[in-house]
């Protein structure tokens, strides 16, 4: 190694605070990849929150330059769609729409097509994890009815959900920090993404229909639950109205997108029939204090060096995170060791321009299909299948999760190769 290189990494030896800084980043990051701490109830979210007030704590960035690491338009830009969201699932529609496709009369087949289709063209504009929570329950209930095998439909409907939101730069958290921070174009990412992941859903399809596969039998009848929200055609036309203008202000325009959705969740607001505290419960106050938490943990990080050496280092042994083939592989690897967000929180940093953009944003979203906890959305599809009475283990996600993956990310790699 160079002295210049050698440098900074005697600095990290032998200065206390950058030591510190790097003990804290190497817990926070541990919280990720185990989802907490051990023996403290700390989830993610509880674990970057703590790293955030430890780098302050410990002097290694003042408060000021704390709030100056959170990457504000993406932070506002995920919380404008979630109030977007709320509206949506309080005024029933995901459930409503996942009624009528369930009382079509279709063979079994067709009618996974159909759910496939349907989540994964919601996911694409609203929340995949959202998608999920409304979509989940009326599912198993159709599985139950039906005395349907239940794991393709809810594994399917999780996969279906990560696949789809890889569509857009909204589909999901991970996709609106990677188009927030590279300035990627909303209209030249959709048509690019497009493609792979249509052709991701008829694999996942088609896998679901022709792979040999175990038959689970529903339980004969669901459990008593919690009463499903009624539809609302005002409401709903409302927040559909709402997020058309969106996009078509995303496709069309160059105003700010984090501006735009703030202006569009400041609409929904103004209800005579959902009060605003209402709308704010089903925000994920959670998810937004774990990006601002990494925000922060990352930035202190950045400042020792480390990173930097790490990325010329590898650069000087023919590896260039910015081509195709390593950010691929490095993308899938980090995604599924710290799950997507934090994965893309690290890699961010040391790309640019949209190739890479894009080749992150399909990368980490279809790798979280591949184990139970490498999607928020994974784990809501299967908490709730089991309040009715439907148990999905980390081996039956397995079995579907991992073939999906190698096939979606074969389509991605062909796709980007062209």
């Amino acid at each position: 190694m160079s002295p210049e290189l050698a440098a900074p990494l005697i600095a990290i030896e032998t200065h206390p605070l950058q030591t510190a800084i790097v003990a804290v980043f190497a817990v926070v990051y541990l919280g990720m990849f185990l989802g907490g701490l051990p023996k403290l109830k700390l989830d993610r979210s509880g674990v970057a929150l703590l790293g955030g007030i430890a780098v302050v704590g410990i002097g290694a960035m003042t408060t000021e330059e704390a709030a100056r690491a959170v990457h504000l338009p993406t932070v506002l830009l995920l919380f404008a769609f979630m109030v977007v969201s709320a509206q949506m699932r309080l005024g029933g529609f995901y459930t409503e729409v996942t009624r009528r496709v369930a009382a079509l009369p279709l063979a079994e087949p067709w009618l996974l097509g159909a759910l496939i289709f349907v989540a994964g063209a919601l996911s694409a504009v609203f929340s995949n994890d959202i998608v999920c929570l409304a979509m989940t329950p009326v599912v198993a209930r159709l599985c139950i009815e039906r005395r349907l095998d239940p794991v393709p439909f809810l594994v399917g409907l999780a996969c279906a959900a990560n696949i789809g939101s890889a569509a857009t730069l909204i589909g999901n958290p991970q996709n609106m920090l990677i188009g927030s921070v590279l300035q990627l174009h909303f209209a030249d990412y959709l048509w690019r993404a497009l493609p792979p992941v249509v052709l991701g859903l008829f694999a996942l399809w088609a896998w679901l229909v022709f792979a040999p596969r175990r038959a689970t039998l529903p339980p004969a009848a669901a459990p008593a639950t919690e009463a499903l929200p009624e539809f609302d055609r005002l409401q709903t036309a409302k927040g559909l109205a709402v997020a058309a203008v969106l996009l078509v202000v995303f496709l069309f325009t160059d105003w700010p997108r984090e501006v735009a959705a703030l202006v569009g969740a400041g609409v929904l607001l103004l209800s005579r029939r959902f009060h605003s505290s209402h709308v704010m419960g089903f925000v994920d106050w959670e998810l937004l204090v774990l990006f601002v938490g990494l925000f922060v943990v990352n930035q202190a990080f950045d400042s020792t060096g480390l990173a930097a050496i790490a990325v010329v280092w590898l650069a000087g042994h023919g590896i260039h995170l910015g081509d195709t083939g390593p950010l691929f592989a490095v993308g899938v690897g980090l995604s599924n060791l710290v799950s997507n967000v934090p994965a893309v929180m690290l890699l961010l940093p040391h790309l640019k321009g949209p190739d890479a953009g894009l080749t992150l944003a399909l990368v980490s979203t279809l790798a979280g299909n591949l184990l139970l906890v490498g999607s928020i959305a994974n784990l809501i599809v299967v908490d709730l299948a089991r309040k009715q009475g439907i148990a999905i283990d980390w081996r039956q996600h397995l079995r579907i999760g991992l073939p999906v993956t190698a096939l979606t990310l074969a389509i991605a790699w062909g796709w980007l190769s062209l």
